[in-house]
C-alpha cells in the first residue's frame, strides 16, 4: 500500500523549486540548521534594498519594525502579548545564558531554591551550572521527570501568599531531545509549576536535600530550539515561564538571532544587574549611579540589536506559510509536524527491516518511544551501524561514505553528552576512558576499544522528500549489505572513499580506516612478561632480536612455562641495548641483570624445551650464572631453577620451508588483531577487564588493528617498512591465554568463549615468518610503512 503523506505531490514539487541549489545533494541535518528558501532570501534582500533602516535606538521606524517582528513571533506560538515578552538574543544558547545570569534563586543560602536540569539536555543547559547563583544543582533522568505526570495534588505556587519568603527553583528541560528526537510531554510544565518536583532533591551523587518547611516557587524553562523547527508550541495550552529558540533552526535564515520568551510570571524571578547602551534612562560616570528603563524588554537587550537580521525573520514566517499552507483546520506548522513525522516513520520502517543474513539487525536505533506517535517523537533518526557479528561500524566511516554519496548528515553526540551517554549506555568511567584515549567533543574518534563515542543522526525538514530518505537507505544497503544479503567487505567500502572528494575535516578518515600496526613486542625470556618496543628494533634471521632468547629451566633441565608456574608472567624483562644488558624485575624484589652476550667459557648444557609435538626439540644454551638463578628461586619460590640463553637456532619447517627460530613454540612471529580481541572481549560474559589486559593474554609480537574483526585470517603477506612476511597459518591456543598477564590469575576465559564461538576450533591469531633473510643492520619501526595483501578468492 502506498503511504499517504500530509503534503501532496504538488506541494512537494512546488517546495523543491525554491531549493534548487540543493541539486544532487541530499540534505538531512535539519536539526543542525534547516534550509532557507531562495525566494525567502530574495524577499529579505528586497526589503533591505527598498528601506532605510537606521539604529532602532534613534529611528522609530526601525524600532517599530523590530516590535512588529516580536508580535509576529508571539503570534506564531499563540502567546498572548499581554502575558509574554520576546527578548532578542544571539541564539538559543545566549538566551539560556541570559536566564542563568539573571534568575533569582533567593536572597540567603538557606532560602535559595534549586537548579534542576535533565541528563538529556543540550550542552548549553549544562553550561548554566557555572552561572546560576545557587549551589544546589540537581540532574533528572527522563523517567524521574515523568513521575510528575502522576501527581494529583495542587499547590499553585503562583498565588501562594508566602511566596516572598520562599526561594525560587528553576527546572530546565528540552521540549525535544536533539539526540533522539524524543518529545517530552509538555503537560509537565503546569504540573511542575503547581506541584514542584516529585522526589525533589534526588541528585546525581545520590545525596538528598532535606525537605524545606517553606517549599520553592517552581519556574520552568523549555529549551525549545530543537522542537519548534517542526513542531507547534502552543502557549495558550502550554505556559512555560521561559522558552528559547534559534530562528535559523526554524527558517534557515537569518543566523545570529534567537529569543528568550518570558511570561509575566517568569519576569518576577529575573533580576538583571549589567546594563548596556539603550537599557537605562540615565547613567553617570563620576558617580556610580544609573536608572534602568521601566520596560521589561528594554532592560534585557543590551546594545544595538541585529535589526537587519531581525527584520528578515518576517520572511521566514511568510515563506513557511506560503509553501505549506494551512489546510483542514491545521496550521502550517501542524502540517509540517505531521509530514516530518511521517517521513521519519517511513525511514525507520525501511531501515529497521535491514538485516544481515544471520538475522543480525544492521542498525541499532536510539530512541525512547519508537515511531508510533508524533506527540512523543520528532523527525530525527539516530543510530549506529552493526556488522554481521554485532560489532560497531565507526560513525566516521559512515560520515565519509555519506559524503561520497553527496549526503549531508550529522555524526557524534550533537552537543548532547547526557543523551549520548544514556543511549549508548556508557558509564562515567567509560566517558573518562574515552577522553583519556584522546576523544573530545566534535572529533571523529568514533570508537574506543570497539565502543562507540557517538552515533549517526538523520533529521528531517519540511523540504525533505521521500526520495532523499531512499537515497540514504540505498547508500547504507550498498555499503553494508550486498544484494545477496552478505556483508560488504571493508576493502570495497574503502575503495569508495576517494580522499579528494571528501570534505577537509573527513580527509584523514580513509587512511585511519586502513589496517594499522599499533604495537610490537618481544618476550626475551620464554613464558615471562612482554617487553614493548617504543620505536624501532633490530631484526635477525630468527625474528626480532632477543625475542624468546632465554628460558627458565628446573632442576631436571626442563623449560618451565606459565601452564604450571603462572607467576612467570609477573617477571618483566627489559632489554637495555645501550648498556648491553638484560634487566629482570619482579614485584617487591630488586632487579637482577644479565649480559646480553654470553662468553663461551660459561657452562654449556642441554635442555629439552617441552614434551609437546610442536616443540620437542633439543636445545643447547648457556647457563647465565648463580646470581640470577638464586634470584629466580626466591622469586618463584622453587629450588633448582636456572636461566639459560639459547646457543644455536632451532629449525622449524612449515609449508615445506625450513626457517630458523628462537625458543618460540612454532614460528618466528605471532600476530594478533586488536579488533578481533575487542570482538572476543564483548562475547566474554563472565570476565570484565581492560581491553589491553585481554590483548596481552595472547602474547603476540605484532598487534594490528583493522576496521573489522578477523581480517587477519585473510592475510597472505604483510609488509613493515622494507621487510615482507608470509603467513604460516593459524595459532592454536591452549590454557596459557586464560592467565591474566598483569596478575597471574587463571580464569576460564577467553578459551571457553573461543571454543564456543568457533565450534571447538581453538584458533586465534596467525603465525608469520620472514620471506627473506634480513640484511645486516635491518630494523623494524613501529612508525614505518605498513601494508597487508589479502588472499584472492576468485
Amino acid at each position: 500500500m502506498v503511504q499517504q503523506f500530509e503534503l501532496t505531490e504538488d506541494e512537494i514539487n512546488e517546495i523543491a523549486k525554491e531549493f534548487e541549489r540543493v541539486k544532487d545533494n541530499t540534505y538531512l541535518d535539519h536539526a543542525g540548521t534547516t534550509l532557507y528558501s531562495e525566494r525567502q532570501v530574495d524577499a529579505s534582500c528586497k526589503i533591505l534594498k527598498e528601506n532605510l533602516f537606521c539604529n532602532p535606538h534613534t529611528c522609530k521606524i526601525t524600532g517599530d519594525m523590530v516590535d512588529q517582528v516580536r508580535y509576529r513571533i508571539l503570534q506564531h506560538f499563540n502567546a498572548d502579548p499581554s502575558d509574554y515578552s520576546c527578548i532578542f538574543t544571539a541564539n538559543a544558547t545566549a538566551a539560556l545564558k541570559l536566564l542563568a545570569e539573571t534568575f533569582n534563586f533567593g536572597c540567603e543560602d538557606n532560602e535559595k531554591g534549586n537548579f534542576y536540569y535533565c541528563q538529556e539536555n543540550h550542552t548549553s543547559v549544562l553550561g548554566m551550572r557555572e552561572l546560576v547563583k545557587t549551589k544546589n544543582h540537581f540532574v533528572l533522568t527522563k523517567d524521574e521527570l515523568l513521575l510528575n505526570l502522576t501527581t494529583t495534588t495542587t499547590n499553585d505556587n503562583s498565588h501562594n501568599s508566602n511566596k516572598h519568603k520562599r526561594g525560587n527553583s528553576l527546572v530546565v528541560f528540552s521540549a525535544q531531545c536533539n539526540f533522539s528526537g524524543y518529545k517530552m510531554p509538555l503537560e509537565l510544565v503546569t504540573k511542575i509549576q503547581q506541584n514542584g518536583l516529585v522526589n525533589e532533591g534526588l541528585q546525581v551523587t545520590g545525596q538528598k536535600v532535606k525537605a524545606k518547611e517553606i517549599p520553592s516557587n517552581f519556574f520552568v524553562c523549555l529549551d525549545a530550539a530543537a522542537y519548534v523547527g517542526t513542531s507547534y508550541l502552543d502557549c495558550s495550552k502550554v505556559k512555560p515561564d521561559y522558552f528559547c529558540v534559534s530562528f535559523y533552526k526554524m527558517f534557515g535564515y537569518p543566523t545570529g538571532v534567537g529569543a528568550l520568551i518570558v511570561s509575566k510570571r517568569g519576569q518576577e524571578a529575573l533580576e538583571k544587574f549589567y546594563y548596556g547602551g539603550g537599557t537605562v534612562n540615565i547613567a553617570m560616570t563620576r558617580e556610580n549611579f544609573h536608572e534602568k528603563r521601566a520596560g521589561f524588554i528594554s532592560r534585557f537587550e543590551d546594545g544595538t540589536l541585529p535589526f537587519l537580521a531581525i527584520v528578515s525573520i518576517l520572511e521566514g514566517f511568510k515563506t513557511m506559510e506560503r509553501l505549506v499552507q494551512p489546510k483542514e483546520g491545521k496550521s502550517s506548522i501542524e502540517r509540517i509536524s505531521s509530514y516530518v513525522f511521517q517521513l521519519a516513520q517511513y525511514a525507520y520502517d525501511k531501515l529497521s527491516a535491514l538485516k544481515h543474513n544471520n538475522s543480525q539487525r544492521l542498525l541499532k536505533f536510539y530512541n525512547h518511544s519508537g515511531y508510533d506517535d508524533r506527540k512523543f517523537q520528532g523527525g530525527v533518526l539516530t543510530f549506529n551501524i552493526l556488522r554481521k557479528d554485532g560489532s560497531y561500524i565507526g560513525f566516521a566511516e559512515v560520515a565519509c561514505l555519506a559524503a561520497v554519496h553527496n549526503i549531508q548528515l550529522r555524526t557524534g553526540c550533537f552537543c548532547n553528552p547526557g543523551a549520548c551517554q544514556w543511549h549508548l549506555q556508557l558509564s562515567n568511567d567509560d566517558i573518562r576512558k574515552q577522553y583519556e584515549s584522546g576523544h573530545i567533543c566534535s572529533d571523529y574518534n568514533d570508537l574506543v576499544d570497539g565502543v562507540p563515542t557517538g552515533a549517526v543522526r538523520i533529521s528531517i525538514g519540511y523540504m525533505t522528500r521521500k526520495e532523499d530518505l531512499d537515497r540514504v537507505i540505498k547508500m547504507i544497503q550498498k555499503c553494508y549489505l550486498s544484494n545477496e544479503g552478505e556483508q560488504v567487505t571493508e576493502e570495497k567500502r574503502l575503495a569508495l572513499l576517494d580522499t579528494a572528494q571528501l570534505p577537509k575535516p573527513l580527509q584523514h578518515i580513509p587512511e585511519r580506516l586502513k589496517p594499522q600496526l599499533k604495537e610490537f613486542c618481544i618476550y626475551p625470556i620464554k613464558s615471562c612478561g612482554a617487553f614493548k618496543i617504543q620505536e624501532s628494533w633490530p631484526l635477525q634471521n630468527t625474528g626480532l632480536a632477543y625475542d624468546r632468547c632465554w628460558m627458565v629451566v628446573d632442576s631436571m633441565g626442563m623449560a618451565i612455562t606459565q601452564k604450571h608456574h603462572n607467576r612467570l608472567c609477573l617477571i618483566k624483562p627489559s632489554i637495555l641495548l645501550h648498556k648491553g644488558i638484560l634487566e629482570i624485575s619482579f614485584p617487591g624484589m630488586s632487579s637482577v641483570y644479565v649480559p646480553l652476550e654470553m662468553e663461551e667459557k660459561n657452562n654449556l648444557i642441554n635442555s629439552s624445551i617441552c614434551q609437546s609435538k610442536v616443540c620437542n626439540d633439543l636445545v643447547m644454551g648457556y647457563d647465565c650464572g648463580d646470581e640470577v638463578a638464586h634470584w629466580l628461586e626466591d622469586c618463584l619460590e622453587t629450588p633448582g631453577l636456572r636461566l639459560i640463553k639459547q646457543h644455536k637456532e632451532r629449525k622449524s619447517t612449515e609449508s615445506g620451508v625450513t626457517k630458523d627460530i628462537s625458543l618460540a613454540n612454532q614460528a618466528q612471529f605471532l600476530l594478533i588483531n586488536r579488533s578481533s580481541v575487542q570482538w572476543l572481549a564483548q562475547k566474554v560474559t563472565s570476565e570484565r577487564e581492560p581491553l589491553q589486559n585481554t590483548i596481552d593474554r595472547f602474547r603476540a609480537n605484532f598487534i594490528i588493528e583493522t576496521s573489522s574483526p578477523f581480517e587477519e585470517n585473510d592475510i597472505e603477506t604483510l609488509v613493515i617498512g622494507d621487510t615482507a612476511f608470509s603467513v604460516e597459518g593459524f595459532c592454536t591456543r591452549c590454557q596459557m591465554i586464560c592467565i591474566d598477564q598483569h596478575t597471574g590469575q587463571k580464569t576460564a576465559e577467553p578459551l571457553r568463549t573461543i571454543a564456543r564461538e568457533f565450534e571447538g576450533k581453538i584458533r586465534f591469531g596467525i603465525y608469520l615468518s620472514l620471506k627473506d633473510i634480513p640484511k645486516d643492520g635491518s630494523c623494524l619501526s613501529i612508525n614505518g610503512k605498513f601494508a597487508i595483501k589479502k588472499k584472492s578468492f576468485n
